[in-house]
């Protein structure tokens, strides 16, 4: 869709799509196809002439496939099958639908005023269809058919040992009638495509590209909450990784972002942190490393605000953020208010010596008060000795 989307656009026509499943065959409740070229005049602003050049993609269209076994009128398969037909020939569509009671109302007053009603048309001749589908199936039938033209070596092998990619890019006519197409609707589609499927590679470099959509929203959302969010290449290859085991193509990056994600966008709005970066860890255990990035998230929040209001840097080593998880789990704090309420005099106290940062010890969140009291005499201790050095100099 995306690709013929802006193929349209480089050409500068207009481009309508839709689903094959949503029309029925005439006489029963269900879309009709000639509102495709109807909506298109719309898409063209009223230029029926620029509309009669555009473009018409119906997507999902295996799933008209008419089913040999079925019972009774099949009504959405062969008879859209056969509409679509008579609209991919060359015919005229009236552009107000007998349906359309707004259309039948302006008709009748414009004939109540002039006498007459003045009929417009569209003309489908230079219209270009573009149908497209899964076609789940379609490979055992293309196998089918190759196999019994096989001779010799290789004749008797299955049809599960190909590749269905390989298989696909073998179709013909012929299969797509097996599968359940009329012949003349097969044959008005001349040109036929196999998409190949992504891999891991595509996958990556879709993430990893600046114009990212799925990238891209996710990092709207996170900063609709005042968090910036970013990922490490080695995250993005993962998440490619785990989008390719989807099977589902490119949509499949979609899931396996919001899978990771999910729980730390419900979660992290209302705890303090502002920036999430994401790592491979993350979405090998989204879950088992929330707590962890909570923690880390809301330290360095609190960190930077300390270091905003004095200018000094607070360092936490290993053995400091053990210390501040136990005080964690014992008082049932969060780390930002949990430092808040530890280091309420530090700012104040180490503005009162000439320090750029500060070392977080055990020590120190056991018994904050004294420490501050401490350093600062040590401070104060070392000062008076190097003036009376000085003085006796």
């Amino acid at each position: 869709t995306y690709i013929i989307r802006l193929i349209a656009r480089k050409i500068g026509v207009p481009f309508v799509k839709a689903d094959a499943t949503k029309f029925s065959e005439t006489g029963y409740v269900g879309g009709d196809v000639e509102d495709l070229a109807r909506e298109l005049v719309e898409r063209a602003g009223g230029d029926i002439k620029l509309a009669q050049n555009g473009i018409i993609y119906i997507d999902e269209i295996d799933k008209i496939a008419s089913a040999g076994n079925s019972l009774g009128p099949d009504v959405s398969r062969s008879g859209v099958q056969r509409n679509l037909l008579k609209l991919m020939e060359e015919t005229e569509v009236d552009l107000k639908a007998p349906h359309d009671l707004a259309s039948q109302m302006e008709s009748v007053m414009q004939f109540q005023k002039s006498g007459k009603v003045e009929k417009k048309r569209i003309n489908t001749r230079d219209i270009l269809f573009i149908v497209s589908g899964a076609f789940a199936g379609l490979e055992n039938i293309i196998a089918r058919r190759l196999k019994r033209r096989k001779i010799g070596f290789g004749a008797g092998s299955k049809e599960e040992d190909v590749p269905r990619d390989d298989l696909m890019r073998h179709v013909k006519a012929e299969d797509l009638i097996a599968y359940g197409f009329e012949s003349e609707f097969v044959g008005r589609l001349p040109v036929i495509a196999v998409l190949e499927d992504l891999d891991e590679d595509d996958l990556y470099r879709i993430l990893a590209g600046t114009n990212s959509s799925v990238v891209h929203a996710k990092k709207i959302d996170f900063k609709a909450y005042g968090i910036d969010l970013t990922f490490e290449d080695g995250a993005l290859r993962k998440l490619a990784h785990l989008a390719h085991q989807e099977k589902m193509g490119a949509r499949g990056l979609v899931s396996v972002v919001e899978r990771t994600l999910m729980k730390y966008e419900r979660k992290l709005p209302s705890t303090a942190v502002r920036r999430l970066v994401v790592t491979e860890e993350m979405v090998d255990d989204p879950e088992g490393r929330l707590p962890e990035v909570i923690f880390r998230g809301s330290l360095d929040a609190f960190r930077e605000d300390f270091r905003a209001e004095t200018g000094i840097a607070l360092n936490f080593g290993e053995e400091a953020c053990d210390a501040l998880r136990e005080k964690m789990e014992s008082e049932g704090l969060p780390p930002d208010e949990l430092c808040g309420r530890i280091f309420k005099d530090y700012a104040l106290g180490l503005k009162l010596i000439d320090i750029e940062s500060f070392d977080v010890t055990p020590e120190v969140l056991d018994d904050p008060k004294r420490c501050l009291d401490q350093v600062i005499k040590e401070f104060y201790g070392r000062k008076e000795g190097k003036t009376g050095e000085e003085a006796g100099g």
